[in-house]
């Protein structure tokens, strides 16, 4: 099952796609990685899934990451007794902590912490940003707004409050019952909804302990202003331009995508675009021209990975929508100027010995035209620098954890290969260029090389290259 392009697709499980024979055409189809939604998924069926998820990875031999994502607080107004109003431009409208149906006037928004943090001139915008009030008067309990663009209103809408810094917790009473049962089943990463702060994530760390890499959604303005600060907390971002292009105006939405893939590579820490990728598939079996091109874009930007989210989770064709994106990617890596963009972006190294190293490999591996990059890798934290740095060769991460090889699986670029530890040098080289050779990256005669770090099985500690030829015993039976 190697995969013939570096850039990795995300695809989410639903009703269209929860079944063991879908899950399997959708790896087939070129899946490196399932995300279970937790805003649609009850805790049985948690485990369901990633038990058949795993007996798909058995079959297979590969290692198959799952993500979980975490449904984070969601502000929801409250009912009306007509079951909806129409709001017009101009109009004064009341939001309050009244828990009396709504009306014309007014409705509840049951999240009195939130009416206490808003001020004059703080947007809401309610459904998606379809409707949008602004602030003028602030009493305790209740808020005063003018209707700046109006529609109709119906019970249970969402708010988005764009200017207000919320005063609370990235993670409800739900979201920590979620993780507790994610983490009983062996997931792989976290993904934390709605983050404002470092401390959101931090907290998550905090009760994840190591059981799984958390990665922060990046959807709301105040996590843009301390961007730099929650990319040093997460192991991973998520560009969830669907809530972000709501949050801040969408044309703004690409060009921060361009910079946070950049910030994230500059890291070495994956970064994932989500959202709307392939939006028309959930009811056409061919993509717009217009999706074709968003989904080109992230993979010339270098993204880790590129996520589908309804298209395979709940639409008509999700295995054509995970085939489609996997052609565009391929495509996309075999035109001529791909190389040249991912050199042009590619970050000066970071001060440290495992930076050097990687670079150093990747330069060799350049200039001497090998085949392969292999990395002996405990933690993973090997696989990570040299995928930071974009190499034009293949890189197969070897690591003795499945755990590890799973997290992996969301990396650019790199092939994962979950096999019992090395004993010593020579038997790392060996076994390096038998794997190499078995699962097509070299030939007999061609040179791979091979970065570890000395003394084997020591996390984090990437100190070594060698060139090795693979030779004829490395082919034999």
């Amino acid at each position: 099952m190697r995969r013939l392009r570096r850039i990795k697709i995300l695809a989410t499980l639903g009703p269209a796609s929860a079944d063991s024979a879908v899950i399997r055409r959708l790896f087939e189809a070129g899946a490196d990685v399932f995300r279970i939604n937790m805003s649609h998924t009850p805790h049985d069926k948690l485990r369901e899934m990633v038990a058949t998820i795993r007996n798909v990875e058995g079959s297979y031999g590969r290692p198959i990451g799952i993500l979980v994502d975490l449904q984070g607080p969601k502000l929801r107004l409250g009912t009306f007794a007509e079951g909806g109003i129409m709001l017009k431009n101009g109009e004064a409208f009341i939001v309050d902590a009244d828990a009396a149906p709504g009306d014309k006037s007014r409705v509840q928004l049951p999240h009195p912490e939130i009416l206490a943090a808003l001020r004059p001139g703080h947007a809401l915008l309610i459904d998606d940003g379809k409707i949008r009030l602004i602030v003028e008067e602030h009493t305790p309990g209740r808020v005063v707004t003018r209707v700046a663009v109006g529609g109709k209103v119906s019970d249970r809408k969402g708010v988005s409050l764009p200017d207000t810094d919320l005063p609370m917790s990235a993670m409800t009473p739900k979201d920590r019952a979620d993780l507790d049962a994610a983490l009983e089943c062996g997931i792989d990463w976290v993904a934390l909804s709605f983050v404002q702060r470092p401390e959101d994530v931090i907290e998550t760390k905090k009760l994840v302990r190591g059981r799984a890499s958390v990665m922060a959604k990046i959807e709301k303005p105040q996590a843009i202003e301390r961007l730099a600060e929650i990319l040093d907390a997460a192991d991973a971002l998520m560009v969830a331009r669907g809530d972000l292009g709501v949050e801040m105006p969408a044309e703004r939405v690409p060009g921060l995508q361009k910079q946070m893939t950049r910030m994230a590579r500059r890291a070495g820490k994956p970064i994932v675009i989500a959202t709307q990728m392939l939006e028309s598939m959930i009811q056409s079996p061919v993509p717009t021209r217009a999706e074709v091109s968003d989904v080109a874009t992230a993979v010339f930007e270098g993204a880790d990975a590129i996520m589908l989210s309804a298209e395979s989770a709940a639409g008509k064709f999700p295995v054509e929508a995970v085939s489609t994106m996997n052609r565009i990617a391929e495509e996309v890596e075999r035109d001529p100027t791909y190389r040249t963009v991912i050199r042009a972006q590619r970050p000066d190294p970071e001060p440290t010995g495992a930076d050097a190293i990687a670079e150093a490999a990747r330069t060799i591996a350049e200039t001497l035209d090998l085949s392969t990059i292999i990395c002996w890798t405990s933690s993973g934290s090997t696989a990570l620098r040299v995928a930071r740095e974009r190499p034009k060769p293949p890189v197969v991460a070897i690591t003795p954890n499945s755990a590890t090889g799973r997290k992996l699986s969301l990396v650019w670029g790199v092939h994962c290969v979950v096999a019992e530890d090395a004993h010593d040098q020579d038997d790392m080289v060996n076994r390096a260029c038998r794997m190499a050779f078995s699962d097509g990256f070299a030939k007999a005669g061609q040179r791979v090389i091979i970065v570890a770090g000395v003394p084997l099985g020591t996390p984090g500690a990437t100190n070594m290259v060698r060139i090795a030829y693979v030779g004829a015993e490395d082919v034999g039976p």
